[in-house]
């Protein structure tokens, strides 16, 4: 097939949109944008660029490294390239001898912490072999740990700002508001006493355990923070001046945290003049050489097939774990771990014989029990028959511990955030807030004989508050899916020689949550270490080359599964027409939506779900 221009592919793919009769919406995701995010835009040459020679390295990470990119409707993805395009791009760097230096332009990114610190790591490895410089136009407490160990020169705005200023949690509790203001009932139960993903809602402020839980976190990834800045930045003072910020650009040069204050055309004329370059490519981000694309590509993706296969497949599990992708009128469709698409990708998988190895990228706060169980099965049906391994990235906690469990292998970085092995549910309701305004809401059981029985028929109606003895039973039934979670942890950690009791995952149970330091010395995780790490093992465990090819293997639905009632089309209309209430907190609170997201299951009828009780975003 011939290759058409990209101005041709536009046209099929907007003439395809138009006759379905569909009107898609596509929205960034991760990123704070900032006055002077195109700082690099005052680059361009007044002459024709040279297109041979050695060559300056541009990697553009300005607009994020989202694990996963956000997909339209034909499956296509937006502009921006995802994490692990990211260390393959370093790593192609790294080895081609046409490029003999790097710029890196952070722009005001906002990455995660795990991620920046593998990042980190692979500019390291880098750096050994040719001169990486770093532009940010302000940086952050993620970023500069990026930087600090990876780069040769930092340079920042000079009208940008270092925001070192050490890590610490928030959390809103709502009681009040709900209760004592809004006249709402809270039913909200969990089991293990360290959970606390209820007490946003019940209480005032946190109990001693989940205090404990959270502050026991904070001190780990604190520790890994500053170790990983001072390896790259050892003037005295370093770990002291990192909590102390924020600082202006001359002040944090004077502390040694950024080397040079300048635009980013001055770090590129420094890495130019330093490395004898004589040109720039853009290797990364916008601007970036895109591959495929033609008339071939969109028809194979109506077809709903993948891309090429290799002998090891990364498959990306992103965001909240739920049965559909439809969502529902509180929170519109969003996408993330989705059982039907994670089971239908997982059976291709298993019988691809091809397929050697497979590796999961995880990075997740959890989401639907029932969910979770099955993409646990499903896993678990995989391992048996060829090795598995699970990559997390900022975290993989409740529901995503749950899918991780299923590995071979579990690999973490320091940053990453594990554990919170315990369950949540229950339901707000307004019946109290009505009444208050003169609406008053009467149960009718069809057994009026039976004491209780209006309670219990109606125990999921908005309107009325759980009885004692709806509670127990309540109670009861999230018991016996904590006992299930307990069980397939012990299952799933039990493997390749290791045998792990179902006491012993107790024991780092109730909810508590812990880096990947903590997670590794407790057996929740097997090696400290990234993606790279991850498909390293995979290649090793299948006996492959080290060299073996890696296919990235996505989760999106089809062209017809979009069009299905509530799919993925529905929600993207809805998103258009009218903006969902998350929608709207991405905009105003992004940090709260993983862990509103998690929780979505309730408001779709099921009564427990395996969430982390809050979101530990680290800039």
């Amino acid at each position: 097939m011939t290759t058409r221009s990209k101005s041709s592919r536009m046209r099929v793919l907007a003439t395809l949109a138009v006759s379905a009769g569909l009107f898609v919406s596509a929205a960034g995701c991760e990123g704070r944008p900032r006055p002077g995010d195109k700082s690099g835009d005052d680059t361009k040459a007044t002459e024709p660029p040279r297109r041979t020679g050695p060559a300056v390295a541009v990697l553009e990470l300005g607009s994020g490294v989202p694990e996963q990119e956000a997909p339209s409707l034909f499956g296509g993805v937006g502009r921006k390239k995802s994490f692990d395009e990211l260390l393959n791009a370093i790593e192609e760097v790294r080895t081609d001898k046409k490029w003999v230096s790097v710029l890196v332009k952070f722009s005001s990114a906002s990455i995660g912490a795990a991620r920046s610190q593998e990042i980190g790591e692979h500019l390291e490895r880098l750096k050994e072999k040719k001169k990486v410089y770093c532009h940010g136009d302000g940086f952050t407490n993620a970023t500069i740990m990026a930087a600090a160990r990876g780069c040769s020169s930092i340079y920042v705005s000079p009208a940008g700002e270092v925001e070192t200023v050490g890590l610490a949690a928030q959390i809103l509790y709502m009681r009040r508001l709900l209760a004592d203001e809004l006249h709402l009932s809270i039913d909200m139960l969990q089991v293990g006493k360290f959970k606390g993903a209820e007490e946003p809602l019940t209480r005032d402020g946190p109990s001693p355990e989940a205090r404990a839980s959270l502050t026991g976190v904070l001190v780990d990834l604190r520790a890994a923070w500053l170790e990983t800045i001072t390896k790259g930045r050892t003037k005295p003072g370093i770990a002291e001046a990192v909590e102390d910020g924020p600082y202006s650009p001359p002040r944090a040069k004077e502390l040694g945290l950024v080397d040079e204050v300048g635009y980013a055309a001055d770090a590129l004329s420094a890495v130019k003049a330093a490395s004898s370059a004589v040109r720039e490519e853009k290797v990364f981000g916008s601007g970036a050489e895109e591959k495929g694309g033609d008339l071939e590509d969109v028809v194979r993706v109506l077809a709903g097939e993948g891309t090429e296969m290799g002998p090891i497949a990364l498959l990306r599990a992103t965001g909240s774990i739920a049965m559909t992708s439809g969502g529902n009128g509180l929170l519109g469709g969003r996408g993330g771990i989705i059982e039907k698409d994670i089971d239908r990708t997982l059976r291709d998988l298993e019988k691809d014989d091809d397929v050697k190895a497979v590796v999961v990228r995880i990075d997740s706060p959890g989401g639907s029990a029932l969910a979770s169980d099955l993409i646990w099965h499903h896993l678990m049906r995989v391992r048996k028959k060829k090795p598995l391994v699970f990559s997390v990235g900022d975290m993989a906690a409740s529901g995503g511990m749950y899918l991780a469990s299923s590995a071979d292998y579990i690999f973490a970085e320091p940053m990453s955030i594990v554990g919170s092995i315990g369950v949540v549910g229950g339901k707000i309701g307004g019946g109290e807030a009505l009444e208050k305004i003169g609406v008053h809401a009467e149960t009718f059981p069809a057994n009026p004989g039976k004491p209780g029985a209006g309670a219990r028929a109606a125990y999921e109606s908005p309107f009325i508050r759980w009885d004692d003895a709806t509670r127990a039973r309540v109670l009861e039934s999230m018991t016996g899916v904590y006992e299930l979670f307990l069980s397939r942890v012990s299952e799933g950690r039990s493997t390749r020689g290791r045998t792990m009791s179902r006491e012993k995952v107790a024991e780092s149970a109730e909810g508590k949550i812990f880096s990947g330091i903590e997670g590794k010395k407790r057996g929740l995780v097997d090696e400290i270490g990234g993606l790279s790490a991850a498909l390293a093992k995979a290649r090793e465990l299948a006996k492959l080359p080290d060299n073996a090819h890696v296919a990235t293997i996505g989760t999106k639905p089809t062209f017809l599964d979009a069009l299905e009632p509530g799919g993925a089309a529905e929600g993207r209309m809805q998103a258009t027409l009218a903006p969902s209430p998350i929608a709207v907190l991405e905009r105003i609170a992004p940090d709260l939506v993983p862990f509103v997201a998690s929780l979505a299951p309730l408001a779709e009828g099921e009564r427990a779900v395996l969430a982390v009780p809050f979101s530990i975003t680290v800039r």
